[in-house]
């Protein structure tokens, strides 16, 4: 009954845009650290870039520059704003979170259903 849902992703050509967004919804609580993960075919999953509940954030190396993760508490949304995407960042993306709410008041792990981002010519 907690959900993530993303929206944004699509087929982009090297060099370009896109921007990824994640509404949470549900009888909730808090919403701790939240993020963005992607997993290509073949390879584990990994983190994208991250945001904690004070607003510190991180990103993986090979996205460093390129992306910038924001969250707006009052929406409960995150958002992947990716600029000159390269074809190594072609993959599923999956917006993650950690979140307390009713039905489970300690923090728990959600996962969105994934969106397809394709980076070709």
């Amino acid at each position: 009954q907690v959900q993530l849902a993303e929206s944004g992703g699509g087929l982009v050509q090297p060099g370009g845009s896109l921007r990824l967004s994640c509404a949470v919804s549900g009888n909730i609580f808090s919403i701790d650290d939240m993020g963005w993960y992607r997993q290509a075919p073949g390879k584990e999953r990994e983190l994208v870039a991250g945001i904690r509940r004070g607003g510190s954030t991180n990103y993986a190396d090979s996205v460093n520059g390129r992306f910038t993760i924001s969250r707006n508490y009052a929406k409960n949304t995150v958002s992947l704003q990716m600029n000159n995407l390269k074809p190594g960042d072609a993959a599923v993306y999956y917006c993650h979170a950690l979140i307390q709410s009713a039905w489970r008041p300690y923090d728990s792990e959600y996962w969105g259903q994934g969106t397809q981002v394709t980076v070709s010519s």
